[in-house]
């Protein structure tokens, strides 16, 4: 593909010290791909704008302000601010492999693919149940924190739905709407590494719920008896493997664990 310019786009909200990690990461002393092929936007939703402390020790980076509407309008917000014809989107919290943008690169050039997705693993291996990351070893998650789109698609698109009232369906639903109108290919070789979070149980539980209601309602999904017993198949499935790992991990974590079970359960009813 002649032309081809990578916008690199990073949303971020008051986490200077993993955003520091990251950037030095996609640095053109870093990268095995050309400077001249790739731009980096880091698109701050902090209210003073923090990330611009940083500013110095990577001017190679455009710096600017987000909406401060979530982690989807962030996005949408760098992706208005860029000049590429392809999109990639990483996590402030995550560490790029040197070759991820060269990988990304040469599976544009070499496909006909107008989205692609990367390979996301944790640092080590999990060892409590309140752990989380979003591992992507194998492909068809297209989580927003390693993900390639085509500027054109993006746009038929319109972007990350910023209607959802909690950072976690937004990703999901950007790729449900995708697989309708183009095909999307798994790139193993564009690493990242994304840390384990610790999460605190019931943490935005209520904004978790309104998520889900909201991705239903917006899909026309019928609350009828088929989806409430495939409801409550899901439910019995996650309990059954979380049970397992909370003996694995010989109970650290249990209030996730609650958290987790109760969720499927309330999700019955919606």
């Amino acid at each position: 593909m002649s032309n081809l310019f990578l916008s690199v786009i990073i949303p971020t909200y008051k986490r200077n010290d993993l955003l520091f990690n990251c950037l030095t990461m996609l640095s053109p002393d870093k990268q095995t791909i050309s400077s001249d092929l790739y731009e980096v936007i880091v698109t701050d939703d902090s209210k003073n704008q923090m990330s611009l402390e940083l500013s110095k020790d990577f001017p190679w980076a455009k710096f600017i302000q987000g909406p401060q509407k979530g982690p989807a309008s962030n996005r949408n917000n760098g992706a208005k601010n860029a000049n590429g014809n392809w999109f990639v989107f990483i996590d402030d919290d995550c560490l790029p492999d040197s070759n991820i943008l060269k990988s990304y690169y040469d599976a544009i050039s070499n496909g006909s693919y107008r989205a692609l997705e990367g390979y996301i693993n944790a640092e080590r291996p999990k060892q409590r149940v309140d752990e989380e990351s979003p591992l992507n070893l194998k492909g068809n998650c297209f989580w927003s924190c390693n993900i390639a789109i085509e500027r054109e698609l993006y746009g038929e698109l319109k972007g990350f739905d910023e209607g959802f009232p909690y950072a976690a369906m937004e990703d999901t639903d950007l790729f449900e709407r995708l697989q309708k109108i183009a095909t999307h290919n798994f790139v193993p070789e564009a690493k990242v590494i994304h840390p384990w979070r610790r999460v605190k149980p019931f943490q935005n539980f209520k904004k978790r719920l309104l998520s889900n209601q909201y991705s239903l309602n917006k899909n026309h999904i019928k609350r009828d008896f088929n989806y409430r017993f495939q409801r409550l198949k899901l439910c019995v499935g996650v309990i059954i493997s979380d049970t397992k790992l909370l003996f694995k991990f010989r109970f650290r974590g249990f209030g996730v664990y609650l958290d987790r079970v109760c969720f499927q359960i309330v999700m019955l009813f919606i």
